[in-house]
């Protein structure tokens, strides 16, 4: 059996990308479409994981400064457990590297997710919020050790 081809890239497909957030926050976890949608698509760079020429995953990144900030990751559930979501964040990573002057990358996690970004490098600051009606924490990490 041959493994699937697997391509994380950035991307322009914005249509494939909502497509997948639609999916999974919007019909999976009852995130408003007014809350997904948001606004900061335009000044954002998009990745798109596809698997065997079907889009399964995507991330957005937004560059604040010093910090990259890593949101809206989503894998469709027939791609989860495949290590997927591993590789679209460290292909998040290694983007956010190639911008000049990111140092830090940072993001909203669900909290049943932490563990995930832990085993990534990242560490759980400040208290738990609420967005969306999803508890999250904020975590960060450097980007080079």
């Amino acid at each position: 059996m041959t493994a699937p081809a697997t391509r994380i890239a950035p991307s322009d497909d914005l249509a494939a990308c909502h497509a997948i957030r639609r999916a999974v926050f919007i019909r999976e976890q009852a995130v408003p479409e007014a809350l997904e949608i948001d606004g900061l698509d335009d000044a954002a760079i998009h990745l798109l994981a596809v698997v065997d020429g079907r889009p399964v995953g995507c991330a957005r990144l937004l560059i604040d400064g010093a910090v990259g900030k890593i949101g809206r990751v989503a894998v469709l559930p027939e791609a989860r457990g495949t290590g997927l979501g591993a590789a679209l964040m460290h292909a998040a990573l290694d983007e956010l590297r190639r911008i000049p002057g990111v140092t830090t990358a940072r993001l909203g996690a669900q909290t049943h997710a932490l563990g995930f970004y832990e085993r990534l490098g990242f560490v759980a600051e400040g208290p738990v919020f609420d967005d969306a009606g999803i508890p999250h924490r904020m975590m960060s990490r450097p980007l080079w050790p």
